[in-house]
């Protein structure tokens, strides 16, 4: 089971839930959760953000598929049905989010990957699927889902997550500056598997999660011998 932090080449990921993960959107894999893609880096297609400190996701619902003779799909709507009125993956993630908004179901866990460079992903954690509307972006109407972080690794954890928790959660800015500065490579001995993004400053002892200089890249034998030391 990934932890929050951990560096997964897309591979493992892929054996991890299962399936090729071919699609940003994977809804109920499995009959246990469904998971995400997404990426708030530079040039990324579609407008993901974070929200308070990580606690947050808003994601937006994908496209219609390109064709060779149709229009730029980024120049139409998204679309909740196929024209057989079968759900899209939009539609999957909207009916679950109504059927929470309206109480009839749970909240639908997700799990996130977040991309930090081709082949390379980091596990956001898991969420719970809370809400979705529709808004108008660059003259077209988009989806938007709303995800909140949940406590604990077990999917069916309705939970939430106590605030010094969620404050433990590593912004996507100083996710891609940490990689960047320590050039994907454990700080400790140079490995370059099996890797997390681990405070230098413990948060227990007062350390920061929101700086790049406390937090930095180790191997799973330095994460784990650190644990609450100070360096």
């Amino acid at each position: 089971m990934f932890q929050p932090g951990d560096i997964v080449p897309y591979l493992d990921a892929c054996r991890a839930e299962g399936v090729s993960l071919q699609r940003g959107m994977n809804f109920r894999l499995g009959r246990r959760h469904s998971v995400i893609l997404m990426s708030v880096r530079l040039g990324a297609p579609f407008a993901d953000r974070i929200e308070d400190d990580g606690k947050v996701l808003i994601y937006e619902g994908h496209d219609v598929p390109r064709s060779k003779a149709g229009p730029d799909p980024k120049t139409q709507d998204q679309h909740l049905f196929t024209p057989s009125r079968k759900p899209t993956q939009n539609g999957l993630f909207a009916e679950a989010a109504r059927k929470y908004v309206e109480g009839l179901a749970p909240a639908e866990p997700v799990k996130v990957y977040e991309k930090i460079k081709t082949g390379i992903w980091a596990y956001a954690g898991l969420f719970r699927l809370v809400d979705a509307w529709q808004e108008l972006s660059g003259g077209r109407k988009v989806i938007k889902f709303r995800l909140e972080l949940l406590q604990g690794p077990n999917p069916s954890t309705e939970t939430r997550t106590t605030d010094l928790a969620l404050s433990r959660v590593i912004p996507t800015a100083v996710k891609l500056e940490v990689w960047t500065r320590d050039k994907g490579r454990c700080v400790k001995c140079g490995r370059t598997d099996n890797l997390h993004f681990g405070h230098i400053l413990p948060f227990s002892k007062g350390g920061s999660s929101l700086l790049a200089d406390n937090i930095q890249l180790l191997c799973a034998r330095h994460n784990i011998a650190k644990r609450d030391n100070i360096e």
